[in-house]
């Protein structure tokens, strides 16, 4: 007995009993409108289109491992279903979510044997990245002999989450979310679909309605599919409480519809209609796709960091709004805001750091959501700053120098001589003190003598930082001066 051989079989989605069989058996209406086809796939064309890699790589039935890689609700588990549909190979699918290393093991060794008996074995993991490296490593010897071919789904950035020596013997596909455009197509499909679908309702739609609910989906068709779904529902009993012949009864559950359809019949009232505030109630409030740990964080945070950067305040307040919905840590917001005062406002305006620093303070003493409007106030006002790297970019150099140059000591005129040992050995001598000198400033070398002449710090004319590059020119004119009048008093002697 395999591990598998305990599942259900999937339920009939054509018995006899009709379309509404499905739907008492609760099979959802994205399963039940699943693809099974290449030709009924909408989306993806990149991949499956003629001749596209992907399509080429199922028609040929080629037995390379792969990984798709996309948001939730693209057609990843669709995918693997046609290939395993359209191969000879046995096909099982697993979850990373519920199967750990015994269960690898068990169908590793499963597929091995069929194996010795000339049989391929396809094996589906949906949510891979959820495998830590040890599980992960299970895979390795049966991916490389070719006892399996392996098929892995997940919604995170493969290059971070799966192992480089299963990762260089797979295909990473990379799929993307739907258009709004392509998601009405499959809805008003499903509205038709008489078989598997919601045609035997008899259900109309408003293609303002439909345009809704693809915008709520942000590209996943199956939150598309289960939004229509219920806006199905509400728009029959609406109907049906309309016409007064259904009075407190909850047909919400699918197990009702086939009395609804009796309330609903035609001679007793219109058909169904899903209006746009029918699908606006259905969508409620959408679960938006964001990953505090995954690659879609990292997304959001840079496009908030960059349109800050490029003096948007109104992309920058929409970065920080997502982030926030998808709920983000605020304090993590708060370090990252300060990080942008400091690297991309600088010295061209330095109360921006203060202020970031005090929006932070702020989250600290009120919370969220009440202190997540001093974030807001710190990006605005970080967007419309004037901008200046020129620290940032001087220290880098900086470090540079340091990795990449030799290690001087301190000239001994910049070192402190606090014993009668250090002063026999000139620790100090020929120290200007600054203060004593015309201007507050000596004509004195400060870096090492490998590194004399360099210039880190450049300022822009942006801001605050224009009147730190006129004190530094009239630093240079000082030091200038002095340099001529110290070459002219010596050739006078």
């Amino acid at each position: 007995m395999s591990l598998f051989d305990n599942q259900p079989a999937e339920l009939p989605l054509h018995s006899s009993k009709g379309p509404l069989h499905a739907m008492a058996a609760g099979v959802p209406l994205a399963e039940r409108m699943r693809p099974h086809t290449l030709d009924e796939l909408v989306g993806q064309e990149h991949l499956v289109g003629p001749g596209k890699p992907l399509r080429v790589q199922i028609e040929r039935d080629d037995a390379s491992s792969m990984i798709f890689w996309g948001p939730p609700g693209v057609g990843k588990t669709t995918l693997a279903k046609i290939i395993a549909e359209s191969t000879k190979a046995s096909f099982i699918e697993f979850s990373a979510v519920m199967s750990g290393i015994k269960e690898i093991k068990q169908v590793m060794t499963t597929a091995a044997k069929a194996a010795d008996l000339h049989s391929r074995t396809i094996l589906f993991v949906d949510e891979i990245h959820r495998f830590n490296k040890a599980q992960q490593d299970a895979f390795l010897p049966y991916v490389e002999r070719g006892t399996i071919r392996l098929i892995g789904a997940t919604t995170e950035n493969p290059s971070f989450e799966i192992i480089s020596a299963l990762l260089s013997r797979c295909r990473v596909y990379v799929l993307e979310p739907l258009k709004d455009e392509q998601i009405v197509t499959l809805l008003r499909r499903a509205l038709t679909d008489k078989e598997r679908g919601l045609g035997a309702l008899s259900l109309t739609a408003d293609d303002d309605a439909l345009s809704l609910i693809a915008g709520y989906s942000s590209g996943d068709v199956r939150n598309a599919y289960n939004t229509l779904e219920v806006a199905a529902q509400l728009a029959q009993a609406r109907t049906a409480e309309q016409s007064g012949l259904v009075s407190g009864r909850d047909f919400s559950r699918a197990d009702q519809a086939p009395n609804l359809r009796r309330a609903l019949a035609p001679e007793a009232s219109p058909a169904p209609r899903i209006t746009p505030a029918i699908a606006t109630e259905a969508a409620q409030r959408r679960v938006l796709q964001y990953d505090k740990g995954g690659e879609e964080h990292y997304n959001l945070i840079s496009a908030l960091h960059k349109s800050v950067r490029n003096s948007d305040p109104d992309a920058a307040l929409y970065w920080l709004g997502r982030m926030f919905a998808g709920g983000e840590d605020p304090l993590y917001l708060a370090r990252r805001i300060v990080r942008m005062a400091v690297e991309d406002i600088g010295l061209a305006a330095p109360e921006a750091l203060n202020l970031c620093l005090s929006a932070k303070e702020t989250i600290d003493f009120l919370g969220s959501p009440e202190g997540d409007l001093a974030l807001a106030q710190a990006v605005v006002y970080l967007a419309l700053a004037p901008k200046s790297n020129s620290v940032y970019t001087a220290y880098g150099a900086v470090q540079r120098d340091i990795e990449t140059t030799r290690q001087e000591p301190v000239p001994l005129h910049l070192r402190n001589a606090p014993t009668r040992l250090m002063k026999e050995l000139d620790y100090g001598a020929g120290y200007r003190y600054a203060h004593d000198e015309e201007g507050k400033v000596a004509d004195m070398d400060c870096l090492p003598d490998s590194l004399k002449g360099r210039t880190y710090y450049q300022p822009t004319q942006e801001g605050r930082e224009k009147q730190l590059a006129a004190r530094m020119e009239e630093i240079r004119r000082i030091k200038i001066e002095k340099r001529g009048q110290a070459a002219k008093s010596k050739s006078d002697l």
